[in-house]
């Protein structure tokens, strides 16, 4: 799809692509190790802490302060209270990745990362005292943290990595922060299990030591990483620095294939978000899992998205990038599909191995689906405004991801409300992508 008049006649040097065709190759690259290390560790992390809080705000699990025991499902909130930074602070956090150097930022995140870890050992802690809001509080940081290090180091690699790299460094990388999900998550649940007595999660603590000794680790690989200079040094800030920009909202104007995109990655990550709470749910309600075992069926998606990040990497280098992404989309529409079967009495239609195998074709058809959507946004912008349009995919993703925490309890009202099972919000969550799947096809179209 033609941009604007004359913009097809324009020729978009990009001088760091230029810089980057004399890169040694990926795997040989250290800033590579480097970022990827970094990656790997912070997503442990924040998936350690976020689904203990998440196990924290399932119904009837543990009593809090001054005996507030949880009466319902309160994941949705806690899902709202972990989104919200990235939707307030990314603006501010991509004009700073292309004002400075990204590097020097991507390791400021990491150190503040130890301390907010630390803070997160004193609210399990004194979780008796503080209940919910001393852990949603340090969610709260996580996430904000979090929101810094995103533009930083999605767009460094354009600027780290040849163009011809740059799939398959991001199926790696998207490989590495899943896998590192598996672990986080699994690591949550086994937490849960052996630190929780009695309704008392302070003992939580003890395992927060170990979530200490990673931030640290991640922060002395972030040191791996080579700088690079700053895309726009003379840029000032202004107040749509605090949103999306005036130089994003014109770019996104002119670009009307980059815009369908972005609000195609918002609902995707909408979909995800409120799969993980769901996907909870059933372990713990329908399959009458433990909190460990739980943990596992929550890493099936992720085991799927590791093996389906190099399968999109590869596809991408066959095949056209639209019918990439259909292949994924559908792949999710059916997994959800069969996620959502219920038969009399309100049963589980699949069996435990068998749901299993579907959460890990959903992570598949999720992987296939997203690489070529994120190439697309890390790759159109012009070099000056990439750390930017990262910042804005972030806060359109999290804006989604925000909005499934009231949506996620209002399909839970639902469910409850109409007697069906808590997997039928898998059928309304393939009704969202339905459409996707139908009508979304990527333009190519010509850079703005």
């Amino acid at each position: 799809m033609d941009t604007q008049s004359g913009s097809a006649d324009k020729t978009d040097v990009n001088p760091a692509m230029v810089l980057t065709q004399n890169r040694s190759k990926l795997l040989a690259d250290r800033s590579f190790w480097g970022i990827n290390l970094t990656q790997f560790l912070g997503a442990f992390n924040d998936n350690v802490f976020k689904q203990l809080v998440l196990l924290l705000a399932l119904p009837a699990v543990v009593e809090g302060a001054a005996n507030n025991k949880a009466s319902e499902d309160m994941q949705g909130w806690a899902t709202l209270v972990f989104s919200l930074p990235f939707v307030l602070f990314s603006g501010f956090a991509g004009f700073l990745s292309d004002r400075f150097s990204k590097t020097p930022i991507i390791v400021f995140s990491k150190v503040a990362e130890i301390i907010i870890m630390f803070l997160g050992l004193l609210a399990f802690l004194f979780y008796d005292r503080f209940g919910m809001l001393g852990t949603w509080s340090v969610l709260f940081l996580m996430a904000t943290q979090s929101a810094f290090f995103g533009p930083g180091k999605y767009g460094l690699l354009p600027e780290l990595f040849r163009p011809t790299d740059l799939p398959r460094a991001n199926g790696l990388i998207l490989m590495a922060t899943f896998l590192a999900i598996i672990f986080g998550v699994v690591f949550a649940g086994k937490l849960f299990d052996f630190l929780v007595s009695n309704g008392d999660a302070s003992g939580l603590w003890i395992g927060s030591l170990f979530c200490v000794a990673i931030a640290i680790a991640g922060t002395c690989v972030s040191l791996l990483i080579r700088t690079t200079n700053a895309a726009q040094p003379n840029a000032k800030l202004s107040s749509g620095d605090f949103g999306i920009s005036r130089e994003m909202i014109q770019l996104l104007g002119r670009d009307r294939p980059l815009l369908i995109a972005l609000l195609v990655s918002c609902v995707f990550w909408m979909v995800s978000t409120i799969a993980m709470p769901t996907v909870n749910r059933l372990g713990f309600d329908m399959l009458s899992l433990d909190k460990g075992q739980t943990g596992v069926l929550v890493g099936m998606i992720a085991i799927g998205i590791m093996l389906g990040a190099p399968l999109g990497g590869w596809l991408c280098q066959k095949l056209a990038s639209d019918r990439v992404i259909t292949i994924g989309l559908w792949g999710i529409v059916a997994a959800l599909a069969l996620l959502g079967v219920w038969v009399q009495g309100n049963q589980l239609w699949l069996s435990a191995n068998a749901c299993r195998l579907a959460l890990i074709l959903l992570g598949i058809s999720a992987a296939v689906y997203s690489i070529p959507l994120q190439v697309y946004l890390q790759d159109r912008p012009p070099s000056e405004l990439k750390g930017r349009m990262i910042a804005t995919m972030n806060q359109a993703n999290f804006l989604g991801m925000m909005l499934a925490g009231p949506i996620y309890q209002f399909f839970e009202f639902v469910s409850r409300s109409m007697g069906w099972p808590i997997n039928s919000i898998f059928w309304m969550l393939g009704l969202m992508v339905l459409p996707l799947a139908l009508f979304y096809r990527m333009g190519e179209g010509n850079k703005a």
